[in-house]
């Protein structure tokens, strides 16, 4: 494998859509997904459903949002064509056991697609020890700029998929009845590229590399387990995920009884400066269906810049909040 096995695309929505839209699909063919999906990684393949005639499975995790590679055996079959998960859940920091997966998948003949937008800038990531086919990312949420994406595409990949968008750039030759598509990366990127991004996204990767993804890891996984636990221990405060350290990283999702998340993101950028998000993340199937919470959550996310200071400051804020009512 080499270079051209890295496609640069817009952001990681754009880079899973070049699949659904590139796949060769057949009627009857199946795709697997979960209920964790940030909706690119979900809305997409249903649509391939009305376009292609395809069935769309989803597995549904525990209540702290885990699955069990059994959970992908009893619905992977030699039908399907793609599994498609998220390897960390923006809205749970749940890390899906991608690995596995991948055994089951591949058992069955079947390709896996794993969103990685919020574990690549996290966990230091390997495509062959994980075992996917594809693998989408986005630079916005590793340091990098906006606007840049990249989808790895595994040789078993590459032989199947047609680009999404054709045209300047992506030709080997051009007659007056036919055109010859060239090489991949090439062929995967039409037009005038990103060229500035690209370069703000190496630049990131440089700077990752150099504080060792293993140390990015273990901070992250101490600041934002330090937040989880925090939580917990505030009367009033409901913390969604799992309770195993092991389980989860980056984002911590949580609600404060009595208020609307909205209004508790409100009032910790009011009283303390703190930014979080809140609503549903682009996940409404988790947090409707599965937490059952349909105005949303507000979730914190940790990234290398933050503190177990800044992580005292927000429990302290959270239960001034939640002891207020």
């Amino acid at each position: 494998e080499s270079w051209r096995n890295v496609v640069f695309t817009r952001n990681t929505s754009e880079s899973i859509n070049l699949v659904a839209r590139g796949m060769p699909w057949r009627r009857g063919d199946k795709i697997v997904t979960t209920m964790l999906e940030h909706h690119s990684n979900y809305i997409v393949w249903l649509r391939a459903a009305k376009l292609f005639g395809v069935e769309v499975e989803v597995v549904e995790p525990s209540a702290e949002g885990l699955f069990n590679p059994s959970d992908f055996e009893r619905v992977i079959d030699d039908r399907t064509r793609l599994v498609a998960v998220t390897w960390v859940s923006n809205v749970l920091g749940v890390v899906v056991p991608v690995e596995e997966i991948a055994e089951v998948a591949h058992d069955h003949g079947s390709l896996l697609l794993v969103d990685g937008a919020q574990a690549v800038p996290h966990i230091k990531t390997d495509v062959q020890e994980l075992g996917c086919d594809l693998l989408a990312f986005s630079g916005h949420k590793m340091l990098g700029p906006t606007g840049i994406g990249v989808l790895y595409i595994g040789p078993s990949a590459l032989e199947e998929l047609e680009p999404l968008c054709i045209g300047g750039g992506t030709i080997r030759d051009v007659g007056l009845n036919h055109y010859e598509l060239g090489e991949s990366p090439e062929r995967f990127e039409a037009g005038t590229p990103a060229i500035a991004e690209a370069i703000g996204l190496g630049a990131a990767v440089d700077y990752l590399e150099a504080l060792g993804m293993g140390a990015v890891e273990k901070h992250d996984r101490k600041v934002s387990w330090a937040i989880r636990e925090g939580l917990r221990g505030l009367r009033g405060v409901e913390v969604y995920g799992p309770k195993d350290p092991q389980h989860g990283l980056s984002v911590v999702s949580f609600n404060v009884e009595g208020l609307n998340p909205h209004e508790v993101a409100l009032a910790l950028d009011a009283s303390a400066d703190i930014m979080v998000r809140s609503g549903h993340h682009c996940a409404l199937p988790l947090v409707k269906h599965l937490l059952n919470r349909p105005w949303g959550t507000v979730r914190a996310s940790t990234y290398i810049y933050n503190t177990l200071e800044e992580v005292e400051r927000l429990v302290e804020a959270v239960g001034e909040i939640a002891g207020g009512l």
